[in-house]
């Protein structure tokens, strides 16, 4: 491959810093200029007693449910500090990534969804059909969706969640970003969630949305595509899954562009 192919080419990252480098260094070793600018940041959660008291209640349950690599990563060294990992309670998780991390800790036979990386797509996995008199505990950040929850108590299973992270948009000063990006100096965006694209939104202001408007933006979810649409931004392009899945969908982009 060669290593010159984003060459010239300089590609805003959105992702919390701490998930950004593999991406970053990708882009760099092809040529390019990666712009970190990180629109939430991810910490721990103000009160942990609730989590430390659902790990200790872990026999309880029959499925646990990691819905992010940030979630696997704020439990697990909990879990591995007070006790081992019941056997007979199964790990589901919505993404590769998460189902990765939980191996790492020494979770194996993670239930991960192979079309997809949501909600959507776990719900559609063979084991989580019948979820009569299932016991779940759901491990996420503070808020967050209400699908995969509802849609498991419609299934017939009883759902616990649990916040073990908070998400928080960043006070980052925008100006040397809309400087750069005013000067040609944004040609793509990478935005891997709907509520960062918000953040993103509110962060770059009223100069800046324009300039997103009219700059090519990636990600490799539905429903953040749907959302970018409803913020008016018109170069939407779809990647696969991962940041080799975002690499593939930025090469394919500018060899399409520069050969027209």
């Amino acid at each position: 491959m060669a290593l010159d192919r984003l060459a010239g080419k300089s590609i805003l990252i959105t992702r919390p810093l701490h998930q950004a480098g593999n991406l970053a260094a990708r882009i760099k070793g092809l040529g390019g200029e990666p712009w970190l600018f990180p629109v939430l940041e991810i910490s721990d959660s103000e009160n942990k007693q609730p989590l430390l008291d659902m790990i200790a209640r872990l026999d309880d349950f029959d499925l646990a449910v990691f819905v992010s690599p940030n979630a696997v990563e704020r439990v697990m060294p909990l879990v591995h500090a007070e006790r081992r990992w019941p056997e007979h309670v199964r790990v589901a998780t919505v993404g590769k990534g998460s189902a990765r991390a939980l191996e790492h800790h020494g979770i194996p036979a993670v239930i991960v969804p192979e079309d997809g990386s949501d909600s959507e797509a776990l719900l559609r996995v063979p084991q989580l059909q019948i979820m009569q008199g299932k016991r779940i505990i759901i491990f996420r950040g503070n808020g967050g969706r209400k699908l995969l929850g509802d849609t498991l108590r419609d299934r017939g299973a009883s759902v616990d969640y649990v916040e073990c992270y908070r998400r928080h948009r960043p006070e980052v000063d925008p100006l040397p970003l809309l400087k750069y990006w005013h000067d040609n100096g944004i040609q793509a965006v990478v935005i891997s969630s709907s509520e960062g694209l918000d953040n993103l939104f509110d962060m770059i202001g009223k100069t800046g949305q324009q300039l997103l408007r009219a700059t090519a933006v990636f990600t490799a979810h539905d429903r953040i595509e749907c959302k970018a649409r409803e913020l008016g931004i018109r170069k939407i392009y779809r990647t696969p899954l991962g940041d080799e899945g975002t690499v593939q969908g930025l090469l394919e982009y500018f060899e399409k562009i520069q050969s027209h």
